[in-house]
């Protein structure tokens, strides 16, 4: 029988798998929203392209409501996530050590995800905007754009400074740290106080920066993307995931048999309303409140995704195949999303049709190919 710790450690690397999975779900769907943005061109400024890079004459208003759902949220569990084995990781190597597996394991894959794949898998985003078959006039078009497009990649660079500055606090503040993890412990004993602490913070750390650059921007210094509003409110999660795990993952909120998993329905039940309510007040121009409810609706959100796969997940040896290929799955989906929603232009059939299959297709090719590639031991030392 497996002890509680193993229990614990497979129900978060299926969260994990989880996230990944709506990650690839958010993107396969984006060809097929019934609201897509105008894209005045290739090297226009805005670069809506890279967001929707092919733009399918399908779409589902259900699928606006799916996308708009899952960005509330996904990114900040992503980071949560992360956070909750970074100070073990530290005590276990030393800042120095873990530093040299972050940059190996976050690093090396990001120059090839940026440099290799999102100028590959973003080609028909070029062809469907008009530009013709010739690589070079493509090299030429890309290079023209004063900014390099890295796709998803832009969450491995930001993890790994968030992940130098745990190492700072580590070497620096490791007793302050410590104490405030204590602290973040205790609260999530009571997951509504918890979730209240959560929305909290990341009102504080969100609203700012949205009423100031505005929902939509990303800095972006070459192939450094990240979207303004939200660099803050990521780190609260990765932070908050990092106090949680700090001294192990053997903790109530962890527990199947917690207050949090066995309430997993009052989540689901709370995140309807959230999410309902940003839409309301968006369509009746209230953007001040939108903004407030944004870092509410994320928290219920996330909290109804842990709480679920901390209740109802059970060892199985497809999702074991699936979470230990979660990452290659992360950064090869991208290109097959891209070029499959390219193929299936002319294909006749309904937008949630297209976006199913694009998302069987594509988690299905990154993950065979991530578990091919994960047969040399030098690539599954990274991935």
């Amino acid at each position: 029988m497996q002890d509680q710790s193993t229990h614990r450690q497979f129900q978060l690397s299926y969260l994990r798998a989880l996230v990944t999975l709506l990650v690839v779900a958010h993107h396969s769907a984006l060809a097929y929203i019934s609201s897509k943005p105008p894209v005045p061109g290739f090297t226009a400024l805005s670069l809506w392209w890279t967001a929707f890079p092919v733009r399918d004459p399908a779409g589902w208003r259900g699928l606006d409501l799916s996308v708009g759902w899952n960005d509330v949220f996904f990114m900040a569990l992503m980071f949560f996530v992360s956070g909750l084995f970074v100070w073990p990781a530290l005590r276990r190597h030393g800042a120095g050590g873990f530093i040299k597996r972050r940059f190996l394991r976050l690093g090396v894959p990001f120059v090839v995800a940026a440099g290799l794949l999102a100028p590959l898998g973003y080609y028909p985003a070029y062809l469907q905007l008009g530009g013709d078959t010739h690589l070079g006039n493509y090299a030429r078009a890309w290079l023209a754009l004063g900014k390099w497009p890295a796709g998803p990649a832009w969450f491995l660079w930001v993890l790994l400074v968030f992940d130098c500055v745990a190492a700072l606090a580590f070497t620096a503040l490791p007793h302050v740290f410590e104490a405030l993890a204590r602290g973040v412990r205790n609260v999530s004993n009571r997951p509504v106080l918890f979730f209240l602490m959560l929305a909290a913070l990341s009102c504080a750390a969100y609203v700012p920066m949205a009423i100031y650059f505005g929902g939509l921007m990303w800095w972006s210094w070459g192939p450094f993307f990240i979207q303004s509003s939200r660099a803050i409110h990521y780190f609260v999660y990765f932070a908050m995931g990092a106090c949680l795990g700090a001294f192990g993952t053997e903790i109530p909120i962890f527990e199947r048999t917690g207050r949090l998993a066995q309430r997993w329905w009052l989540w689901g039940l709370a995140m309807v309303p959230a999410f309902l309510a940003i839409i309301g007040l968006m369509v009746s121009g209230r953007f001040a409140a939108a903004r407030v409810m944004f870092p509410v609706s994320c928290a219920a959100s996330s909290l109804f995704l842990i709480a679920i796969a901390i209740r109802f997940a059970r060892p199985w040896r497809w999702a074991d195949s699936l979470s230990a290929n979660a990452y290659g799955i992360y950064l090869l989906h991208y290109f097959f999303v891209i070029w499959i929603q390219y193929g299936a232009l002319h294909w006749t059939a309904p937008a949630l049709v297209k976006c199913a299959a694009v998302l069987v297709a594509a988690t299905g090719l990154s993950w065979m190919l991530t578990a091919m590639l994960r047969q040399s031991e030098v690539i599954a030392g990274v991935v």
